[in-house]
């Protein structure tokens, strides 16, 4: 599927249209679609578009939101399965998939604790940080070690699970944990006091950031749109790009 080319100048025109706003922009404001998005995504999205209102969060806790009726107007979240679950529900328009990312294994700046490498977390007895279960980055990271044969070392370290890849990078870059798993897009925003160790790319499994249009009526339903079909346009890529995310095949 062929994306939709939007550019800057047009998503503030579906802004502004969304409100029936014209000249006259005293009268009324323009319409600001309130943006569910994974803590991932928190430099990124509002550097494409800073007039929309944001909440960042874990992708399994932002679906629940929405589920219990939060007002929201677009959600990105870090995996489909979140998106896919909100379609199948009849509460938000077909997801699409607008970037990518990988893992990396991110220790405190300098190695302190000499792990090295993710095979070096086989010691044990480490201070390890990870995403909780359903939280896609601590889905991502068992899948992982599951394909490296290293789930083991979730038992021979001291274990703390966190509920979005935010709390997990600022445990390791604060001194509460020797290493954890992260996207590589969330290291780069902290290489001052983490330092990065790539993982195997055959072991990566695929992370793809799914978003969709909550089902609502009103001005803002149509912001939504103009900014999901941004995120997909040439400007949206090149800033995707630029904060380190990848592209969907096809794209």
């Amino acid at each position: 599927m062929h994306a939709r080319v939007v550019t800057a100048a047009a998503l503030g025109a579906a802004l502004l249209s969304a409100t029936g706003c014209g000249a006259d922009a005293s009268s009324s404001a323009p319409a600001r679609p309130t943006v569910l998005a994974a803590t991932s995504l928190t430099k990124v999205v509002p550097a494409l578009h800073p007039e929309a209102s944001y909440s960042f969060g874990g992708s399994n806790a932002l679906e629940l939101q929405v589920e219990r009726g939060a007002p929201a107007d677009l959600f990105l979240a870090a995996g489909p399965k979140e998106a896919q679950a909100l379609y199948r529900e009849g509460r938000c328009e077909r997801p699409v998939t607008f970037a990518t990312n990988r893992l990396v294994l991110i220790v405190r700046h300098g190695d302190p604790a000499g792990i090295r490498s993710v095979r070096g977390l086989r010691r044990g007895g480490l201070r390890l940080s990870v995403g909780g279960a359903g939280v896609p980055i601590g889905d991502y990271t068992r899948r992982l070690l599951a394909r490296m044969r290293l789930t083991g070392v979730l038992r021979s370290s001291r274990v703390s699970q966190q509920a979005n890849v935010g709390q997990v990078l600022s445990q390791v870059a604060f001194g509460g944990a020797d290493a954890g798993f992260v996207y590589v897009t969330d290291a780069r925003t902290q290489r001052g006091r983490v330092d990065a160790i790539a993982l195997p790319r055959r072991a990566q499994p695929p992370v793809r950031y799914e978003g969709c249009v909550v089902r609502r009526d009103g001005a803002r339903r149509v912001a939504a749109q103009a900014l999901l079909d941004e995120l997909r346009s040439p400007r949206g890529r090149a800033t995707l790009g630029r904060f380190g995310f990848g592209l969907p095949a096809g794209s």
